[in-house]
């Protein structure tokens, strides 16, 4: 079960700034857990994120532009309805607000809104591996999912980051090139890494939280250990293993979502699809180079998304703030 996390009274009182009808709603980077790189995890020079799950997009867009009319770019001009209809296409169907200051708390936040079947879709399937990356890793979970669809997703979404580790690892690894395997699913493809993101990100994000991914994962590890052997007795350089017999890399396969699946199935058949997807992935599980081949299907699935994101959240951002941001970014590559 997903925990309800860090419940300081900053976090009610920036949500009591906004409509009340979500259903899910999650912090996440460096400004809500600790990074190397940062002093300390809520410094003022840190950017709270924010994810806001909601089942009608029109309604709440609607009410917010009547709370926090300013946080919009030109794009408020459009109401309602039409920032729903943006939201829902293009990239990971997230519509973003920057650079937002929160003068009684004297923070500047960012909040993304998603609709709850978006965000289905994108923890069960992987579709853009957006949202569902972000909840590979631990957050504070600031409301917790109002219905036990969103919250089988996000447990289903956590057993799926494991099948997909495993393929990338070999049979010996420690504990922390196991999370940071999980971390980096989203991030390989990203071309935000190639400028915009300190090179070290995932590092970053891994060491001191090991403690947090233990805990995020314990029941999924729980559920594998026919094939995985985890010896976590506090040291992240403990060695695990794991079975790669034929079988055991066959089974992760099938248990990846339809997204990654879909992508494999159309590299190894130009897009033809003449062959059954079973007979495709038992010939990957075969196959000394099938590492490659997922890790291939993962990397176009987050460079399409996260290329199509970016271009979509200049106008939702406005100039201005889309350059301070993209600075800021920037910047993060050289530090």
């Amino acid at each position: 079960m997903l925990s309800r996390g860090n419940t300081a009274p900053m976090f009610y009182r920036i949500l009591s700034r906004f409509p009340p009808n979500f259903s899910f709603c999650f912090a996440y980077g460096s400004g809500v857990k600790q990074q190397l790189g940062y002093n300390t995890v809520r410094s003022k020079r840190n950017m709270i994120d924010l994810i806001y799950t909601v089942d009608n997009a029109h309604r709440w867009h609607t009410a917010n532009l009547e709370l926090n009319f300013d946080h919009y770019s030109n794009m408020r001009l459009l109401g309602g309805a039409l920032i729903a209809r943006y939201q829902e296409t293009l990239g990971a169907r997230v519509y973003f607000n920057t650079l937002v200051h929160v003068p009684e708390e004297d923070v500047l936040i960012k909040y993304g809104v998603v609709s709850t079947k978006d965000l289905l879709q994108d923890l069960t399937e992987w579709r853009s591996l957006y949202l569902a990356g972000r909840l590979h890793k631990p957050v504070e979970i600031i409301r917790n999912a109002s219905s036990s669809k969103i919250q089988n997703a996000v447990e289903q979404n956590l057993r799926a980051a494991v099948h997909a580790a495993l393929l990338m690892l070999p049979e010996k690894f420690t504990e922390f090139e196991l999370y940071r395997a999980i971390s980096s699913l989203s991030y390989g493809g990203d071309f935000r890494m190639i400028f915009g993101e300190n090179k070290d990100k995932v590092n970053n994000i891994v060491r001191p939280q090991i403690e947090n991914f233990r805990s995020l994962y314990a029941a999924t590890f729980a559920e594998l250990r026919y094939c995985l052997e985890l010896p976590l007795n506090g040291s992240d350089n403990q060695i695990c293993s794991q079975d790669l017999s034929e079988a055991a890399v066959l089974a992760h396969l099938n248990k990846l979502p339809k997204w990654p699946i879909r992508r494999i199935v159309e590299r190894q058949t130009s897009g033809r699809y003449r062959q059954d997807t079973e007979d495709i992935l038992i010939g990957i599980s075969r196959s000394s180079n099938y590492r490659d081949i997922v890790a291939r299907s993962l990397r176009s699935i987050v460079w399409s998304s996260s290329v199509w994101q970016s271009i979509k959240n200049i106008p939702t951002a406005g100039i201005s703030k889309a350059v301070r941001y993209s600075w800021a970014k920037a910047l993060k590559t050289f530090s």
